[in-house]
């Protein structure tokens, strides 16, 4: 039984460090895996001050006929649980092969941008009913004040949606895909999001990772 186990470990660390050694040697992956990380991190530190600044403005508020139908509750420990879980299993496959690891940086980099720009272009007030979001995690990229203004399109079904599309293991995706539809439903739940935000995320994700499948490629 040891005997397996050993035979198991080592070839796992083996198909890891070629995967890895194969992606490095090559220099147009090396620099897309070095440029992504670096243009996502400068993103990501630039956004609490872009939320912050949103935050302060006046827009307006839809009317959502599935939200009025929804009592609000509080299920920020769920969402959070399942985003995050989800997340660090999807690292978990992107450090088995690099070029999932790859894909969804530079996915969630376009992801970012295009939120910037929609947030920016669609002033909206938050839903009536709001609870907002309690994730500590998540709190670290809008800052310290609670943002409930950044709105359409949705960044946590994003998130994971976009995670399903990297994945590549049919468990994975089916795995994926559910948490995305629970979070979803969630998020509706607890009057974070508007309808319109939650069903544009994916309907904008899709040919967003189509497009970055082709720009990698």
């Amino acid at each position: 039984m040891n005997n397996t186990k050993n035979k198991v470990a080592r070839a796992i660390t083996l198909t890891l460090r070629k995967n890895w050694r194969q992606t490095w040697n090559s220099s147009l992956l090396r620099a897309q895996m070095m440029i992504g990380s670096v243009l996502l991190t400068i993103i990501l530190f630039m956004l609490p001050s872009f939320f912050n600044q949103i935050e302060k403005r006046n827009g307006i508020v839809l009317n959502d006929p599935v939200l009025a139908a929804i009592p609000a509750h509080n299920v920020s420990g769920i969402i959070f649980t399942i985003l995050w879980g989800v997340g660090l299993y999807a690292l978990f496959r992107a450090i088995q092969k690099p070029s999932i690891f790859i894909t969804y940086v530079w996915g969630l980099i376009f992801v970012c941008i295009l939120r910037v720009l929609t947030i920016s272009l669609i002033p909206l007030n938050p839903p009536a009913g709001l609870i907002v979001l309690n994730d500590p995690l998540t709190g670290i990229f809008y800052g310290e004040s609670d943002i409930t203004k950044d709105l359409f399109f949705s960044g946590h079904t994003s998130t994971l949606f976009l995670i399903f599309l990297c994945l590549e293991r049919k468990t994975d995706k089916i795995v994926a895909l559910i948490a995305t539809i629970v979070v979803a439903v969630l998020l509706l739940v607890q009057h974070v999001h508007y309808t319109l935000d939650i069903v544009a995320a994916p309907i904008i994700v899709y040919p967003l990772y189509r497009f970055i499948k082709f720009l990698l490629n």
